[in-house]
């Protein structure tokens, strides 16, 4: 048997208790099944308790909520920026808008779960953001990119020119950054789901991608579609 590695310190930081509760639970359940060990070091409800356990106990990752009266999470960000804080923050939030996720990555944030979805993408979120990359599921790296270009003003668009997808892959393409599932592609088309199976594979050799949102977020930035 794999013994464990050392646990990731983590600092709880939400308003409500019994939502902290049940990270924790969720928590708990993941040291029972991995081989990463994951540690609660402190529970914060507001943005001054997250800043104190922040510097006595310097958690490697804070799962942050954006709504934390009288202030916000963005401040938290903010603030922890000031801290020269060097772990990582990753947003559990139920705000969904896009500027809210805009904002929280501008801030800062190395990743952002929807909490509706917490139970299938927490544990790969922490492991994606403690390996130094950001998580941002698919309807996430959306809403992010469609901020993104609202204030850059523009898009790679140029870039993305010399990719040649087939009318078909634009299709398959559109629905994937939608959020759409392999199932949900294949109703939306009236095509089989190895099918767009085959055509998710293609679209992600000519990208030069590896994964869904890899995917979304290249061709947003490429401008092959619209957000």
């Amino acid at each position: 048997m794999n013994a464990k590695k050392e646990p990731i310190s983590i600092l709880l930081v939400d308003d409500e208790p019994h939502f902290r509760q049940g990270i924790r639970t969720l928590l708990n359940f993941y040291n029972n099944s991995s081989s990463v060990g994951l540690d609660v070091v402190g529970e914060a409800a507001s943005v001054e308790q997250a800043l104190k356990l922040t510097t006595e106990q310097h958690p490697a990752l804070i799962l942050l909520d954006l709504e934390l009266p009288p202030e916000d999470g963005i401040t938290a960000l903010l603030r922890l920026g000031e801290l020269s804080y060097n772990g990582k923050v990753l947003i559990l939030s139920a705000h969904q808008q896009d500027d809210w996720v805009f904002r929280a990555m501008q801030a800062g944030a190395w990743g952002y779960v929807f909490k509706d979805q917490l139970a299938t993408q927490l544990c790969e979120a922490i492991t994606t953001v403690i390996n130094n990359k950001v998580y941002l599921p698919a309807e996430v790296a959306t809403a992010f990119f469609r901020l993104f270009h609202y204030y850059t003003g523009h898009s790679l668009a140029a870039a993305g020119t010399s990719i040649h997808l087939t009318e078909r892959e634009r299709e398959v393409l559109n629905w994937l950054v939608q959020g759409a599932s392999n199932e949900q592609i294949a109703g939306h088309l009236f095509i089989t789901v190895a099918t767009v199976k085959a055509h998710l594979t293609a679209i992600f050799e000519k990208l030069s991608v590896t994964s869904r949102t890899q995917a979304i977020v290249k061709a947003l930035k490429l401008g092959l579609v619209c957000p």
